[in-house]
């Protein structure tokens, strides 16, 4: 593609702009960890929330879902239940408080809490630390392969032949088959984003992410009503399957692109999506659990963690459903309607998912004017360093807090673990850009985080909230054997013959989803025999943890003992309005996502109706969650 002036212009004053933002609030992150990862718990919820939504706004997964509702339409909707995004639900209407009560700094120092100092809780501890980093690592591999893909397609600069005619050497040894376009592509961008996210820690992060929201906000909004303008619902209906406007499916998707896409089908049996009752199943099945398992220890967690209060904290991730999925599903829909009417003769002799996940920029080379691109160019490198910065900055946290401080040097000053911080997270930026060199497909990486690694978490994750027997020994065996079959399975049905000529036949192109029932019933199996194999954790220890956070769940000898011998504290009676809220946020939520999907397809019927569902679930909540929120229960309190 090749840029005009003013559209170049506009992506080197953003740059600009972002770095030198972050660098200018970046020395409010200096003074210690609890500045540098949580911004000392000063920042509004409301911030945070936005900041949050920008970090989830990345550009890799804009590509995927662009993909998704090419070719899956209204179905789309039902594939991001594998992250799963109703974890966000869960989290606004309870988690959020019960985490931030405890106020710790990680999810792995929040283990010290549930579970004190034994051996026990020290091999639970570092279980999460590792869970973290291969966490961490992944998703800097997916955010490089994508932010790589789609700089190849939308810059005009072969950064490959400008390296050869510099240094022609390095071409010529064991790196140069990796320095491709893309990769150095991915690698300067990362470098950029860097500067700013590693120096000044949360801080620079928060203030540089809703700048960013911002720009991506009217980059959507106007790529949605270009899409409206210029498309007509007509062609919209000639250039797509019967059942696409159609979200609800049987035990298959109902689609059938002959005709129209002659590699359609193809590509919905090698994503292993089928069979679509059965993935949508063990889709929304491990998303239940996982949103019960509480955050994942990433950006998400953190941004929780950096509220000022629990009341803030539900409120914060509330934040992040109102203001995500309008503006990110409006520029979803706009590029494939787009993409529909203008780009099916480029589109149609397309065989990889891969190529696929270059929707996006194909449809920004030829359809959008010169300005424009300059505009959301920079709105879409936005999502990206979001998600990069958010990513990176969450990590060097397991490293220094929950490692070198706990294990090698506990009197560790200040500002030497600002400085070790920042070494940290260059070190896990490099692991992460070292997968992301080696990785094929966007795809292939956010299927196995989403798939396998956190079916391994799952389980472990569950019962640490809701029963008081659960000890680190159970956290420990069930966090190593869930993340040990979700790394093994996937490699022993490739490579097992029997195994893979029998998938083959009954299921077709395996899917990673698949896995999901044997390494929950290993990972379930692990809990309970490393619970049972060492003794309860200690009752101070676990009556204080239900004193400061009161979750609902089988903790009846632990609660009874809290409320016979503290006074004022009340058992958690709130598991019905809880679960009621859940599933009417669950409602409230898909509205939020399938609104701008049908405004832009110009479906105005169908657009009534999700608003009249929208107002009649965002009323309820009002009344049975906003108007209930609280910062402590009876006889709970901040802990020292």
């Amino acid at each position: 593609m090749r840029l005009q002036r003013l559209d170049i212009g506009i992506l080197v004053g953003y740059f600009t702009a972002t770095i030198l933002i972050g660098l200018w609030v970046s020395r409010r992150g200096n003074k210690d960890l609890d500045s540098y990862f949580l911004g000392g718990k000063s920042l509004p919820w409301y911030l945070l929330g936005v900041s949050d939504a920008s970090g989830m706004f990345d550009i890799s997964g804009t590509m995927l879902m662009v993909y998704w509702l090419f070719v899956y339409g209204a179905k789309s909707l039902w594939l991001p239940f594998a992250w799963p995004v109703f974890n966000q639900i869960f989290l606004m209407m309870y988690l959020s408080g019960w985490l931030r009560r405890s106020s710790v700094l990680t999810g792995a120092e929040w283990i010290q809490f549930r579970f004190g100092r034994g051996t026990g809780a020290n091999l639970a501890h570092l279980s999460v630390v590792l869970f973290a980093l291969l966490n961490v690592v992944g998703m800097l591999a997916y955010a490089f392969r994508g932010i790589g893909e789609f700089a190849q397609e939308m810059l005009p600069w072969n950064l490959h032949d400008a390296l050869a005619d510099a240094w022609p050497s390095l071409l010529t040894g064991s790196m140069g088959p990796l320095l491709t376009n893309e990769n150095l592509y991915a690698l300067v961008i990362l470098a950029l984003t860097s500067i700013y996210a590693v120096k000044g820690g949360m801080i620079s992060v928060v203030i540089t992410e809703v700048m960013q929201f911002f720009l991506l906000t009217v980059t959507s909004i106007i790529i949605g009503i270009l899409a409206i303008a210029k498309v007509s619902p007509e062609t919209i209906e000639r250039a797509v399957p019967e059942g696409w406007f159609n979200p609800f499916f049987g035990k298959t998707a109902g689609l059938d692109w002959s005709g129209l896409l002659p590699h359609g089908n193809d590509l919905i049996r090698k994503d292993g999506n089928e069979l679509f009752a059965i993935v949508f199943g063990l889709m929304f099945f491990k998303g239940i659990l996982a949103s019960l398992a509480g955050p994942a220890p990433n950006y998400d967690m953190q941004r929780v963690l950096a509220t000022r209060s629990p009341r803030e904290a539900c409120l914060m991730n509330g934040m992040v459903n109102v203001v995500l999925y309008f503006p990110r599903y409006m520029m979803i829909t706009g590029i494939t309607v787009l993409a529909l009417a203008y780009c099916m003769p480029q589109i149609q002799p397309m065989t990889e998912q891969k190529q696929y996940e270059g929707l996006l920029p194909i449809v920004l080379a030829g359809q959008i004017p010169t300005g424009v691109v300059g505009l959301i160019l920079a709105g879409l490198l936005a999502a990206f360093m979001s998600n990069f910065a958010a990513t990176i900055n969450a990590a060097p946290a397991y490293v220094v807090n929950d490692m070198y401080k706990r294990f090698i040097d506990p009197d560790c000053p200040p500002k030497r673990a600002v400085r070790l911080s920042r070494l940290a997270a260059v070190v896990i930026l490099a692991i992460g850009i070292a997968f992301g060199l080696f990785a094929t497909s966007v795809y292939d990486i956010m299927r196995w985080i989403v798939g396998a690694l956190y079916s391994g978490y799952v389980v472990a994750n569950v019962l640490k909230w809701h029963w008081w027997r659960f000890n680190g020994s159970g956290y420990f065996w069930g966090m190593v054997s869930g993340m040990a079959a979700a790394m093994a399975l996937p490699k022993i049905a490739a490579d097992w013959q029997p195994l893979a000529e029998w998938i083959a036949a009954n299921f077709g192109v395996i899917n990673d989803l698949y896995f999901i029932p044997p390494i929950l019933v290993i990972s379930t199996l692990g809990c309970i025999v490393g619970t049972f194999a060492a003794p309860p954790e200690s009752e101070a220890t676990l009556v204080e943890f239900y004193r400061v956070v009161r979750p609902w769940g089988a903790w009846g000898p632990i609660r009874d003992k809290a409320v016979a011998t503290l006074p004022r504290v009340r058992p958690n009676r709130d598991f019905p309005r809880d679960a009621l809220n859940v599933a009417v946020g669950i409602v409230w939520q898909l509205c939020l996502t399938a609104l701008p999907i049908y405004f832009v397809l110009q479906r105005w019927s169908v657009v009534a109706s999700i608003a009249l569902i929208l107002i009649v679930a965002s009323v309820f909540l009002k009344i049975n969650w906003y108007d209930k929120l609280r910062d402590w229960p009876d006889g709970a309190g901040q802990r020292p």
